[in-house]
């Protein structure tokens, strides 16, 4: 099994900080992590993460700051403005929004005014909070109306989406979002965007890395802006980018700095120009599509055990089980199956009777056992596990989540993780 780094210089200053970073570390390899927000990155952006940029203020933008001394620190942010706008085919990127709340902040600072409608996924739905949820400041300072998905089929109704459109006017129209298991159809929501004159906004955080590798299809050609972290599926540092068409680019560099901003982070630009170029390669491609195919194998050989799916399965990375005919509450089975090594989040589903702090169901996703080396042959095992302790959950059986652990181990053990010690 994996070793704690050496830190020597941590372990020296800090040695009770030290144990817990080596104490993570031994976590991260022990356990099979199913977070679909969560991923590995390589040990090349993890180094990048830690150098000496982190030293350097950079108020401004590549030739155009208020501090001097910005010889090396312009090359890596137009390196990476550079990869990113190659990668994604965009016109304009921006690569110092510090995560993606930040670049969302942004586009709203960039197009609209206090007080505007905006429309987005309803956070219960699988949006995220700054679409325009109320406890988010995006729902209180704008007048946020949110569309959902059909009870029947788990989908969005874009005769639906059309209709609230069309009565609300939005300026700002969000798709996107944190738990939809299906495909975003882009041009249907571009065209809304276009008879409502709204500016279209694809925040694409979980599936940056989907989209880059081909495994599925790209926003760009269909909306104004795209938002995304630079981790998740990009496997990439704890980072965001924001992506303009051409008229769009002083407007949205203007709202990342000076208008919430100051001086970028450079050693997580300097690792996010490490991952877009990871994310060129060839074999970026394989992962992104085998994140795919081991999540349809996943969610196959969970409905081959009974479980409830939402829209019945997924075309990406993520899977979102409905455990109310199991009668186990999101959070217990969540919290029994992280005691069997295996790390969820519990979640709403659409129309969920179950408050959001104790919701009915769980989030699973693919990116980190994918980068672990994980295929298509190992989810029916997987899918045995995650039913195994959801019974166990249900029964307080905790003879067999020790079981199930030990188990999880062994795998993890014969399949270490990028930037992570063996």
């Amino acid at each position: 099994m994996a070793l704690p780094l050496p830190h020597p210089a941590l372990t020296a200053a800090d040695p009770e900080l030290a144990a817990l970073v080596g104490a993570e570390e031994l976590l991260q390899a022990e356990t099979l992590r199913l977070i679909p927000s969560e991923n590995y990155v390589s040990a090349a952006v993890l180094e990048a993460s830690g150098t000496v940029l982190q030293n350097k203020y950079s108020e401004g933008y590549p030739g155009r700051r208020y501090y001097e001394g910005q010889q090396n620190i312009d090359p890596v942010e137009s390196l990476a403005v550079a990869r990113a706008k190659a990668l994604f085919g965009s016109d304009h990127a921006n690569v110092q929004p510090y995560s993606g709340s930040p670049a969302n902040l942004a586009v709203y600072l960039a197009f609209a005014e206090p007080g505007d409608t905006v429309m987005g996924m309803a956070l219960p739905m699988g949006g995220h909070l700054t679409h325009g949820w109320g406890v988010s400041a995006t729902g209180s300072w704008f007048r946020g109306v949110q569309y959902g998905v059909r009870r029947d089929t788990g989908l969005i109704d874009f005769d639906e989406v059309r209709d609230l459109a069309l009565k609300e006017r939005p300026r700002i129209i969000f798709c996107g979002g944190t738990a939809l298991p299906r495909t975003i159809d882009f041009a249907a929501f571009a065209e809304i965007a276009r008879e409502t004159g709204a500016v279209l906004v694809a925040d694409i955080a979980h599936i940056a890395g989907l989209v880059a590798g081909g495994a599925h299809p790209s926003p760009v050609p269909h909306v104004d802006v795209v938002s995304t972290t630079t981790h998740k599926t990009l496997r990439g540092p704890r980072g965001a980018m924001l992506m303009a068409r051409e008229e769009h680019a002083k407007a949205v560099d203007k709202a990342v700095f000076p208008g919430l901003q100051g001086g970028p982070h450079n050693q997580t630009t300097a690792a996010i120009a490490v991952a877009l170029k990871e994310a060129a390669a060839p074999s970026f491609r394989d992962y992104a599509h085998a994140v795919v195919a081991n999540a349809r194998a996943l969610a196959d050989a969970l409905l081959e055990r009974g479980h409830d799916l939402v829209s019945g399965g997924t075309d990406n990375h993520l899977i979102l089980i409905d455990l109310t005919a199991r009668d186990v509450p999101g959070k217990v089975a969540a919290k029994a199956l992280d005691r069997a090594g295996i790390v969820v989040n519990y979640n709403t589903v659409p129309y969920d009777p179950r408050k959001p702090f104790d919701p009915s169901g769980i989030r699973i996703g693919t990116p980190s056992l994918t980068s672990r080396g994980l295929t298509t042959e190992h989810m029916p095992a997987v899918a045995e596990w995650i039913d195994r302790a959801v019974a166990a959950a249900a029964g307080g059986d905790e003879d067999t989540l020790a079981a199930v652990r030990a188990e999880v181990a062994g795998l993890m053990a014969a399949h270490p993780a990028p930037g992570l010690p063996v």
